[in-house]
């Protein structure tokens, strides 16, 4: 089964990072609602060296259709040489609610 709808995943280094990533995708159509969480610890690998940041997650809904588009423009727009941008497959929910995430994330709504 082929997931029509997603959450796309990012983090920012700031709060105001994260509320601007979120609120240019939303208004460029690029996903319906988007969810601001931290601050968060990560952990990774980073040039050879292990290292421990706070940061913020943006996590938001979209079509499969609209995730090329909104994956290129989190990287114009990510403070980061190599932003995390994950899509996950949302393979169940409200009907309604999908259906509004649907209307949301289309060019002109």
């Amino acid at each position: 089964m082929v997931a029509e709808h997603v959450i796309v995943t990012s983090t920012t280094d700031s709060e105001t990072a994260a509320r601007e990533l979120a609120a240019k995708a939303i208004e460029e159509r690029l996903g319906a609602c988007a969810q601001i969480v931290g601050p968060v610890t990560s952990v990774y690998r980073w040039e050879g060296e292990v290292r421990t940041d706070q940061e913020w997650r943006v996590e938001i809904k979209t079509t499969a259709g609209r995730v090329a588009a909104l994956t290129e423009r989190i990287t114009q727009l990510h403070g980061y040489d190599l932003p995390e941008v994950i899509a996950t497959p949302i393979v169940g929910g409200s009907a309604g609610y999908l259906a509004w995430v649907t209307t949301e994330s289309q060019n002109g709504g």
